[in-house]
């Protein structure tokens, strides 16, 4: 048995809105109410917020290689999307390049205390080997102790090849596994296009049966300004029209962005059981607007937060994306308090994914856990330490992470590898 215990915060937020101060105890890495603490290793969380680990809904890990590239920046989204192909292009996207961008990404998620990623991959160059690339992102995750979601996206991919690439990764990562989701819940099989912007419906089917066939979960993006603007003058409808037409509009599927939905759209969507992932790290930049979080949560709909990709957002830092969530929430409703974005970025992100036991420190629930220090002078006159995680410090990283019940980052460094070396085996890689 190998036990943990985390002592003496200034508050644990335990992920269902309960603020305590007691120990959070893990065994064999599950959170337990109670145990036989002799022998356990006890880390001193004296000065420390302590919350879950936060759960990335929505990343692009590739483009950790493609951040701030020359023309990519404050054009409108029919422009980046060829720039940001002709960069893959030229790069060569292989499972060498898919590793060492998701090692790097994955390196940044767990620094920055994000303990799962759903990693959205789009990017398939014709004849690749896609189990491979499956697998190199997969084997970045068990290297570094992250959790990976790992969905095989399709952006104008040959419907046919897209299922059955879908159906290679699963069968060859997550083998007769439940749901797509390893027995360890380290590694979990998605599927997903893009959108209805560069999906026809054929792709929808073929990656909608691959879903049926293992029980996976669905994920996509939707009512981004380009995606609305293309829906309609390719089929005269709406996204949200298609999507329920063409069976996406369901309990297992998640909807990226929604940045221009009505109410209507709201209600369809809430009737539907299908949640909901914010980017506004990405959807702000990009000119996409703000999605009204507010009447989402009030419709009833399960809201995660995501950052994107380094195309668009540049930074995997998802509690800095909660912070911009919150503060542009006051945009488009009333602002969302600091606490239920907090809850967006654990979960409410884990739900979207399928994994209750991810995102809460309850007992039953998995080890992954951040602690926070706001004893510097960066919190100094914060009345509220919880809401001033994201409100005070911008950028702020955790002392600690856990994963699992392992550590993997201690005292703001990384236990299971070598930054300097991550950083330069991607530059070296990409020639820059």
């Amino acid at each position: 048995m190998s036990a943990l215990v985390v002592r003496g915060a200034v508050a644990v937020v335990d992920g269902t809105g309960r603020v305590h101060t007691g120990d959070v105890v893990s065994v064999d890495g599950t959170i337990v109410a109670s145990a036989d603490l002799s022998g356990a290793t006890v880390i001193d969380a004296t000065g420390c917020v302590v919350t879950a680990g936060l759960v990335n809904a929505h990343h692009h890990l590739l483009q950790t290689a493609f951040r701030t590239l020359p023309g990519t920046r404050g054009i409108p989204m029919r422009d980046w999307l060829p720039a940001m192909a002709a960069a893959y292009s030229a790069a060569g996207v292989d499972p060498e390049l898919t590793g060492l961008a998701a090692r790097a990404g994955l390196a940044e998620a767990l620094l920055s205390g994000v303990t799962t990623v759903a990693d959205h991959h789009l990017t398939w160059p014709s004849g690749a080997d896609t189990v491979g690339m499956a697998r190199a992102a997969a084997a970045a995750a068990r290297d570094l102790g992250a959790r990976l979601v790992f969905v095989r996206g399709a952006a104008r991919d040959d419907p046919a090849e897209a299922a059955d690439s879908a159906d290679a990764i699963v069968r060859a990562l997550v083998p007769g596994a439940p749901g797509g989701i390893s027995a360890d819940g380290a590694l979990q099989v998605a599927v997903g296009p893009a959108g209805v912007h560069s999906d026809p419906r054929e792709t929808f089917d073929a990656l909608r049966e691959v879903a049926r066939v293992h029980g996976l979960r669905r994920r996509t993006q939707a009512n981004e300004v380009v995606d609305v603007a293309i829906a309609l003058e390719r089929y005269g409808a709406r996204p949200l029209d298609l999507l329920e037409e063409w069976g996406w509009l369901d309990a297992d599927v998640t909807l990226a962005h929604l940045c221009d939905v009505s109410d209507d759209e709201i209600a369809r969507i809430a009737a539907s059981g299908a949640s909901a992932t914010h980017a506004p790290g990405c959807d702000v930049p990009m000119g996409w607007g703000v999605a009204p979080v507010r009447r989402l949560l009030d419709a009833g709909i399960s809201v995660g937060l995501g950052t994107s990709g380094g195309g668009s957002n540049d930074a995997g830092h998802l509690l800095a994306d909660a912070r911009l969530a919150m503060q542009v929430s006051a945009l488009v409703g009333p602002q969302l308090p600091a606490a239920e974005v907090l809850a967006m970025a654990t979960a409410g992100s884990a739900d979207g994914l399928g994994r209750p036991e991810l995102g809460r420190l309850t007992p039953g629930s998995a080890a992954d856990l951040c602690l926070w220090d706001v004893s510097g002078v960066a919190d100094a006159g914060v009345a509220d330490a919880v809401a001033g995680l994201l409100w005070a410090a911008p950028g702020r990283r955790p002392r600690d992470v856990v994963v699992g019940g392992r550590v993997v980052v201690a005292g703001g460094r990384l236990v299971t590898a070598d930054e300097d070396e991550v950083v330069a085996r991607l530059f070296e890689r990409v020639g820059r």
